[in-house]
């Protein structure tokens, strides 16, 4: 099973251009989308869930054409958005009933075994009676993933799922996601390097609607591995770097400004070659499309 994504290209009423030609192919199992805030990922997100169109492209799931085809879509489709509404005073077991109701299962003895067995997965089912406004962030996103997995769905779009989750909150879920991608399609939209770093087998970076790379991980530390160094500055000297160098991120630590430069050739005048880690990519294709200052 794959969704392939061919020259999709979308442009907004103000003039903005959010996706530029973007061709991409997404294996079983989880893909990481990475980009800055902006870059074009929930303009992608939406179009696959079908909740807006294109302008060019085509987009087929398992040989099904997503843009005419979206009823057959959203029957295979679970899908997470970053931003998600909950009714606070209805309980988690109440609103998973409607959202089996609204996808088909009129059953409500299936209902039930489902419901219990979607917030036992998602570890809620002791929670299942309270109100949703009473569930934290990371419960919040745990039940968002139980909705998603209604109806067995063969595509998953999550979209930014750990901002502002603590650090176990993220490992609960980083547990939960792999183990659903095991057997489905699962898109992870982020720009926190680490989830993809995590999560995902195979990948791709976005910035400004274009695809800059797409592959595995690994594939991605090939490419900058042995061509990093890193030196710690005073933040005046930072622009004088910046036209001797490569400089595609920078850091604060300690009052010194840390800077990561990319070069082809061995550097000396105080850099140190460093490991390179997946952060040093996404970094490396960034940076040249946006000043790393403003990344």
């Amino acid at each position: 099973m794959e969704l392939i994504i061919s020259n999709l290209t979308k442009t907004y009423p103000n003039g903005v251009r959010a996706l530029n030609n973007i061709s991409l192919t997404i294996p079983q199992g989880m893909f990481g989308l990475l980009g800055p805030n902006g870059a074009g990922k929930s303009t992608l997100m939406r179009t696959i869930a079908t909740l807006q169109d294109a302008d060019l492209g085509s987009i087929t799931l398992d040989g099904i054409d997503v843009l005419k085809d979206k009823q057959s879509v959203r029957e295979r489709l679970g899908y997470l958005p970053q931003d998600f509404g909950l009714y606070p005073r209805i309980s988690a077991e109440t609103m998973l009933d409607h959202i089996a109701q609204m996808k088909g299962i009129g059953n409500k003895a299936e209902r039930k075994d489902l419901v219990e067995a979607l917030l036992n997965r998602v570890n809620l089912y002791k929670d299942r009676k309270k109100g949703l406004g009473t569930y934290s962030g990371g419960m919040r996103q745990r039940f968002g993933i139980a909705q998603a997995l209604v109806g067995n769905p063969s595509l998953i779009i999550v979209d930014e799922p750990t901002a502002g989750l603590d650090p176990s909150e993220r490992n609960r879920f980083y547990n939960l996601l792999s183990e659903i991608g095991e057997n489905t399609i699962v898109i992870l939209s982020t720009h926190i390097v680490e989830d993809v770093n995590t999560l995902c087998s195979n990948m791709a970076i976005i910035c400004m609607g274009e695809v800059l790379m797409q592959g595995k991980p690994k594939d991605g530390l090939a490419m900058v591995q042995g061509k990093i160094y890193q030196k710690a500055i005073d933040k005046g000297d930072l622009d004088q770097y910046r036209k001797d160098y490569h400089v595609i991120s920078t850091k604060l630590i300690s009052g010194k400004l840390s800077l990561r430069v990319e070069s082809e050739e061995a550097l000396d005048n105080g850099f140190e070659a460093v490991p390179a880690d997946l952060e040093d990519v996404y970094f490396s294709f960034i940076s040249k499309k946006v000043d790393p200052i403003t990344i």
